[in-house]
């Protein structure tokens, strides 16, 4: 029995974050164990914002250097470079004329720069591409051509697969068939916030992440200044009310988990002891991780082979799409 297909697209922002891993890295690599998973670079929708040669192909061989390191098998999985596979843009093209232009409007990304110009007094469109404005169609095409049953999908790229579900029925339902896969949005929930060094949401926009891939004297410096309240040594902690638990709690098994809660409820740890332990958990699970990463990025022609196979295989698959749907289309030869 084949497996369901999951498509996950992987931005190159820079060296991600603890939040980044537990919150999207950790679980769409969890999707191998159920589902046919599919993982691709997302270059050309970094392009939108990265406008430097060198910069972008360093981004794009770190984020390809930690997937890997976190456990991305490419004997395994399907991974592959966004721009290496041109059929994602016959199919863009195809779903443009589609695409109302009111539902583009209506996107998050695109709605959020308009009113950020409107509170610094310029032009409505200042700063935006129509890569931005048009992300969504290019986002569709990346799941829609993989006949993706599910997509892993955070709170704020929901509404992008929303509108991919709208393109491909709108398409399907002028034909009169299901030319197009119709995908469903897989959200985890239990990992969706990741608690920041001063509690609030992990995010390099509050400056409070701490970078999964940083040195072991700088990673405990850090963990050292997560915030905490007042109480002394001997007090009574609660750690459910604790930033630190909240982070101990996704690097320790259940086992240790109940017998930290054991040493917050009786007293006599102080705020130093709690950050150490949680510092021992994180180097216990990173360290390895760490070492893996720097490993594959000192090794670029690896990364390069990697990515080319897997793009072969991705543009093998994306053919056989294109070519079916443009027989359908019209758009074939007689």
């Amino acid at each position: 029995m084949n497996k369901k297909i999951a498509v996950t697209g992987i931005k190159p922002t820079g060296i991600p974050h603890i939040g980044n891993y537990f919150g999207a890295i950790k679980p769409a690599l969890e999707l191998t164990k159920e589902y046919d998973a599919r993982y691709f670079i997302a270059d050309y929708h970094a392009l939108n914002s990265i406008k430097d040669p060198k910069l972008l192909q360093e981004m794009t061989y770190e984020v390809a250097a930690t997937w890997l390191a976190c456990g991305l098998n490419p004997k395994r999985s399907l991974v592959y470079r966004q721009s290496q596979v041109p059929e994602t843009f016959d199919l863009t093209s195809i779903l443009m004329a589609f695409t109302p232009k009111g539902l583009m409007n209506r996107a998050h990304a695109y709605k959020a720069k308009l009113a950020e110009n409107e509170e610094l007094k310029r032009d409505p469109d200042d700063g935006v591409n129509m890569g931005l404005f048009s992300y969504p169609v290019l986002m569709a095409a990346d799941i829609l051509l993989f006949d993706a049953d599910v997509v892993p999908v955070g709170k704020d790229q929901a509404q992008h697969l929303e509108m991919t579900v709208d393109i491909a029925q709108s398409i399907n339902h002028n034909y009169q068939k299901e030319l197009l896969k119709i995908p469903q949005a897989l959200i985890r929930k239990q990992t969706e916030t990741v608690i920041g060094l001063d509690g609030r949401k992990m995010s390099k926009s509050y400056d409070n992440t701490i970078p999964l891939f940083l040195p072991t004297k700088k990673m405990r410096k850090l963990v050292m200044k997560i915030v905490t309240n007042s109480q002394t040594v001997e007090e009574r902690k609660d750690p459910e009310t604790c930033n630190i638990f909240a982070l101990y709690k996704l690097f320790a098994t259940p086992k240790e988990q109940e017998k930290m809660k054991i040493r917050y409820r009786a007293g006599g740890m102080g705020w130093g002891h709690a950050k150490q332990a949680l510092f021992e958990k994180m180097e216990e699970t990173i360290s390895p991780i760490r070492k893996k990463y720097d490993e594959i990025i000192s090794d670029k022609q690896y990364i390069d082979e990697i990515l080319a196979a897997g793009s072969q295989k991705a543009r093998e698959i994306a053919a056989e799409k294109i070519q079916s749907l443009k027989n359908e289309l019209g758009l074939g030869t007689a």
